[in-house]
This record gives C-alpha cells, structure tokens and sequence, in this order.
C-alpha cells in the first residue's frame, strides 16, 4: 500500500522529529525508497523537523538536518505543529516545487502534446496554459 502512495505521489515532505535521533536516520531509507519507486532523482521533496517548539528536549541538532538537506538537494525547515510554526509554508514549498517540476515537465513535451491552448487573462500581458484535466487525478494531495 505504501508503495502505490509513492508511486502515485507528486510530492513528499520528509518529517522527524528534532527530539529523536532514531527518526531522522529513517528518513535515508524513505528517501531511497522514494526515489527507487518513482525511477526518477528530482522528485520534490522538503525535509522538515518537526516539535521546534520542545527545543529543550532537542536530540538532532540544526546543522544535522541542513547538511542532510543540502546533500539531497531539498529545503530544510523546522516547524511545530503545536504552534503552527512553518506548518503552512513547508506545504507552500512542496507545491511550488511540485507546480514547477510539471510546467518543465509539459514545457519539455509541449511540442509533442497538442493538448494544450492558451487563453490571455483580462492583462494582454500575462497568458495562462490551459490543458485538459484528468478528473481521476488529483492536482495536490496530503496523506
């Protein structure tokens, strides 16, 4: 069942917890895992630490996390969901990341693909791809 929710997901946030060293090294593996499913290096992900709000009981330092970020290529925040620090903002980041990787994904077969038509907004300036939507396939979706 887990491997149909990465094969069929666009995008991933990788979370530990900042109080547990066991939970961080876990994220190696799901990563590897993740990217073995979907055959495909440049999957969008964000690593995220989660309880920034127990910093007392902290066992993962920051650097720790950033380095590991740094080496896969992925953004790197610590967040709570107690005090709803970066919550909203590491989902921002994995859809940013996600919308990106499919315009470069239809820009590179646009060409193929004549599925597409554009359609100008109220501004002359500023135009809209428009393409058919699958309606079985969700555009963003939290597990």
């Amino acid at each position: 069942m887990r491997d149909l929710y990465m094969k069929t997901g666009q995008g991933f946030l990788l979370v530990f917890s900042i109080t547990s060293q066991s939970s961080l090294n876990e994220l190696a593996g799901l990563r590897e895992e993740i990217i073995r499913i979907k055959d495909d290096e440049n999957v969008p992900m964000v690593i995220v630490g989660n309880k920034a709000d127990l910093e007392e009981s902290r066992m993962v330092q920051r650097a720790k996390g950033f380095s590991m970020s740094q080496r896969w290529g992925a953004p790197y925040y610590e967040s709570s969901a107690r005090t709803r620090t970066n919550v909203e903002e590491v989902f921002v980041d994995l859809c940013r990341q996600m919308l990106r990787k499919d315009d470069e994904y239809h820009a590179a077969h646009e060409k193929e693909d004549g599925g597409f038509r554009f359609e100008g907004f109220r501004s002359t300036r500023r135009k809209r791809r428009m393409r058919p939507r699958d309606k079985d396939r969700p555009i963003c979706q939290i597990l």
